[in-house]
């Protein structure tokens, strides 16, 4: 683990300290895991209001080129998604793959909304494998499409079912926009590139703000009482209870995004074609299914599954899995979990035991999300 002298400062470090959190090591940086509200309770207030969270240690790039399609052309060489029929002012959730198809990482596509900005997608990878994800896709491209990576902006997300009405106070056009769109906005002035999107199940916004202006963006949304700052911990169960996955965790460099249980970031394009890392691969698990699967599970009682529980065969020694995510549930009042188990154990109320301290506890094999996603989706 780095030092706490080692450790990286996102723009809003200073605010965080004014806030009074509790500040840990994370992905090399130094973040806040929680307030003084607590995780429960900030948990609990994304769901029923609206969170803030800082995820500026997230890494936030530009590919560009000379037109959408080389540029979509170059990215689809990495990913299994549709770029190039990505259409403006629209964001993809997708996999970086090796060439065995398995998931280097997870990250955010958004094509700007712009005509003059033709050739140019925002990528928004996971801090713990920014700068591999950076040489690898850089190493990939042709010479007429170039990666530019972005140091001097910050990313915050407000998240919950307040979150449009808070934003709109600042930003009115953010009302406008639907699930998974993305745009540039004017915030109170301050000119920010906004998708409505987020980690947590709910509906809301990340913001690409110049790092300079961050802290004012920040605090104008902390200055509505409908609005708390959240951290790491509460912003981990809402994203287990919304059935997401945690790279590293749930889907890392072993898991393809067939035993992944994510094969939604695929388009039927690029299913047929397979046309991707590993495509081989991946298309002769579509076509006759995988070893093990991603599943969620439910346990009874009141103790949670931590990662790295065995998962078992009721009633005997045989260990057919392990968890790879797990907590307590606090908008369910119960503990969840996920983790792989052989297909054949994956049905929908399946009955497991996850070993938690010596116990063997009961649990079934349950659907994801736990809790229902509320994104907001406009009217057609």
């Amino acid at each position: 683990m780095a030092e706490a002298t080692d450790l990286l400062k996102t723009p809003l470090f200073d605010l965080h300290t004014e806030l009074g959190a509790k500040m840990v090591p994370f992905a090399g940086y130094d973040m806040p895991v929680q307030y003084p509200l607590g995780v429960m309770k900030e948990h609990l207030f994304t769901r029923e209001s609206a969170g803030l969270f800082d995820v500026s240690h997230m890494g936030q790039a530009w590919l560009v080129g000379p037109d959408h399609a080389t540029t979509a052309a170059a990215l689809e060489t990495l990913v299994p998604s549709n770029m190039k029929e990505l259409k403006p002012g629209k964001q993809r959730y997708t996999v970086l793959l090796n060439d065995n198809g398995c998931i280097i990482d997870d990250l955010m596509v958004s094509r700007p909304l712009a005509a003059e900005d033709d050739g140019r997608l925002m990528l928004v990878v996971n801090a713990a494998c920014k700068d591999n994800d950076y040489k690898i896709i850089a190493a990939a491209l042709p010479d007429n499409v170039k990666l530019e990576i972005v140091e001097d902006r910050a990313l915050i997300a407000i998240q919950g079912p307040k979150a449009a009405e808070v934003m709109a106070l600042h930003a009115p056009e953010a009302a406008e926009m639907g699930f998974m769109e993305a745009r540039p906005l004017e915030f109170d002035g301050i000119s920010v590139i906004a998708s409505r999107s987020g980690y947590t199940g709910e509906d809301g916004y990340e913001i690409s703000i110049p790092a300079g202006a961050a802290e004012a963006v920040a605090k104008a949304l902390l200055a509505d009482e409908r609005v708390e700052p959240i951290g790491l911990g509460a912003r981990d169960s809402l994203r287990l209870e919304a059935g997401l996955c945690l790279y590293g965790h749930d889907i890392d460099e072993n898991t393809t995004p067939v035993e992944g249980n994510i094969t939604f970031c695929m388009q039927k394009r690029r299913k047929e074609a397979g046309d991707f890392p590993g495509g081989e691969r991946v298309l002769k698990q579509l076509a006759e299914g995988t070893e093990n699967l991603r599943v969620g599970l439910l346990l009874d009682g009141r103790a949670p599954a931590r990662e790295g529980a065995e998962i078992r065969v009721p009633g005997s020694e045989e260990v057919i899995g392990r968890v790879t995510s797990g907590g307590f549930g606090p908008t369910l009042g119960a503990p969840v979990a996920m983790g792989y188990v052989p297909s054949k154990l994956a049905e929908i109320g399946t009955e497991v035991e996850l070993v938690v301290r010596g116990r063997a506890l009961k649990a079934k094999v349950a659907e994801m999300p736990f809790v229902a996603q509320r994104y907001y989706r406009k009217p057609k």
